[in-house]
């Protein structure tokens, strides 16, 4: 029987030199907040691919992508995914990604295992290699799957900041993002690509930014080249790198290297109305920031509500929260009283959340 070695502290900051099921279980239980994963395609590739001046693509041909059989990439998967589900906080993450080759039977074992599929995105590629040969659709896209460890999970999600990010609209699930090209494709010594896979750090900056938090761990069990350490670095997240190829290992820790860590103070991003700490309307009553009796308007100053000493309000003939009321007078089936309520101040109407972010920011000096 082998007797499993679990390091009792986290190689943070690290690339890890190894096979990743075997470097993995030294990890211990519960340690790491997020997983990014960017296993083999297992490509079935039928000879080599020209282009039609005869020159040779530069295609995924190497050893590492190279598993096997549908049954031998099925247990490769297993195996990782055991690992990566196993170090994974109880309120962690994973993002996985993959083409048409390997990304569903990756999806179906991520659901067996107890995972919980929280959304599919679709990197679109702005700019993606041709299909030379003009007997399918051109392959213009990858799949990530962002899946919680379990149903349960109180994943990080910053909404607001994926908001803000997309000029103030709601982020969807289809990201078009350009292929890793430029200065940004690291070349080996012969000039060539590095990398036939290397993803771009914009792709990474997304993932990171949406679904961690500075400070937080990030693992990356195929680390290729580095992408997700470079933009871990600059984001203030720690990371740990795992990585089977000697050469990829020595260009990730220098590319890493050579990266200055993000100033603290710019890497805050725009808070979740959900991860704020809740206050209740009650709160405003004891601070005396709204007083008993006071009248509280809808925006245009039609519907009204008087305020009672116990926080409750009453109005339209109801009694109740400032959300039942504000949803009684305008016979809604809800209401966000925050928003819709306002106090007259100076003149003019303000909405009571204003009186809200003043005791949030005091909590916050505190």
């Amino acid at each position: 029987m082998r007797v499993r070695l679990v390091s009792t502290s986290l190689p943070i900051n690290q690339v890890l030199h190894g096979n990743c099921v075997e470097i993995m279980q030294t990890l211990p239980d519960n340690s790491v907040d997020l997983i990014f994963a960017d296993p083999p395609y297992n490509l079935q590739l039928g000879g080599d691919l020209h282009r039609p001046d005869n020159s040779k693509v530069d295609a995924v041909d190497n050893e590492w992508d190279q598993i096997g059989s549908f049954d031998d990439y099925d247990l490769f998967t297993c195996g990782w995914l055991e690992e990566a589900r196993r170090v994974l906080k109880e309120d962690g993450a994973l993002w996985t990604i993959g083409s048409y080759h390997n990304i569903f039977r990756v999806g179906t074992f991520l659901q067996d295992m107890g995972f919980w599929v929280l959304n599919d995105v679709i990197w679109r590629k702005s700019n993606p290699m041709p299909n030379f040969k003009g007997t399918r659709f051109t392959n213009a896209h990858e799949t990530l799957i962002w899946a919680a460890k379990h149903k349960t999970s109180k994943v990080t999600f910053n909404y607001a900041a994926m908001k803000s990010l997309n000029d103030g609209v709601q982020m969807r699930s289809d990201w078009t993002l350009p292929i890793c090209s430029g200065g940004e494709r690291l070349k080996a010594l012969d000039g060539r690509k590095a990398h036939p896979t290397q993803k771009p750090e914009a792709l990474l900056h997304r993932v990171l930014l949406s679904t961690t938090h500075p400070g937080q761990i990030v693992l990356d069990p195929f680390f290729g080249t580095g992408t997700t350490g470079a933009v871990a670095r600059k984001l203030g997240r720690k990371f740990i790198g795992i990585e089977a190829d000697a050469d990829y290992v020595t260009l990730a820790r220098q590319r890493i290297e050579a990266i200055s860590p993000g100033d603290a103070s710019a890497l805050q991003v725009t808070a979740s109305k959900r991860s704020l700490p809740r206050i209740p309307f009650g709160n405003l009553v004891e601070a005396g920031l709204v007083k008993p009796g006071d009248t509280l308007f809808c925006a245009q100053g039609r519907r009204t509500a008087r305020v009672r000493a116990d926080g409750s309000v009453t109005g339209g003939g109801e009694t109740g929260s400032i959300h039942q009321v504000g949803a009684a007078v305008q016979g809604a089936p809800s209401c966000n009283g925050w928003t819709f309520w306002h106090v007259r101040r100076n003149g003019t109407l303000m909405p009571i959340d204003v009186l809200r972010s003043r005791i949030r920011a005091e909590m916050e000096e505190a």
